[in-house]
């Protein structure tokens, strides 16, 4: 196995040619650990190739599926190249791996939203909603409450983000992206 104690010092300077050199001599290496694979995605994605990152996370959660961090990188990946459904299933995974992961619980959340998921979005979403100070929470709910119909909910809560000067057009905009065609123009001066 290659020496990797130089990594971390080539990481902060950001050397990310050396450091994928080192990495992928490390890869090579018959028992090589799955952080090897983490960090030369991870490296990769620095060094401006986030095209060649997702198969570096593959091989990290395949060599070590309960590696949960790996998993979202993996996601990010994916999702970073349109693949909704697949970083849909690594965000999914890395959230049951850590379920106090609340990037993974929010991005799965935004996920669930744009692939139409409205049960589970509903469900992701609830816990940001408990705080009431989650403007990006409130507005998928409304979001959620008008996909699925349930216009008394989404009629209190529009009610309450066009009160708020700060939430009007995020307001707006969520109106105009339901798809059950209620759209009211009429915010208050």
């Amino acid at each position: 196995m290659a020496d990797l104690s130089r990594l971390p010092s080539l990481i902060q300077a950001q050397d990310w040619a050396a450091a994928e050199r080192l990495l992928r001599r490390a890869a090579q290496a018959r028992r090589a650990p799955p952080e090897v694979f983490y960090n030369l995605g991870k490296v990769l994605a620095a060094a401006g190739k986030p095209h060649q990152s997702p198969p570096w996370f593959r091989k990290a959660v395949q060599a070590r599926p309960d590696y949960a961090i790996a998993w979202f990188e993996l996601g990010a990946a994916e999702m970073a190249e349109g693949r909704l459904r697949a970083a849909y299933a690594a965000f999914d995974r890395a959230l049951a791996l850590d379920p106090a992961d609340r990037d993974a619980q929010r991005t799965l959340a935004r996920l669930s939203l744009r692939l139409g998921d409205w049960e589970q979005a509903a469900r992701l979403w609830a816990p940001f909603a408990d705080t009431g100070a989650d403007v990006e929470a409130a507005v998928a709910r409304y979001r959620i409450a008008c996909e699925t119909g349930d216009w008394p909910t989404a009629t209190a809560l529009l009610a309450k983000l066009r009160a708020d000067s700060h939430t009007r057009l995020l307001a707006l905009q969520a109106m105009t992206r339901t798809g059950r065609g209620r759209l009211s123009l009429a915010l208050p001066s």
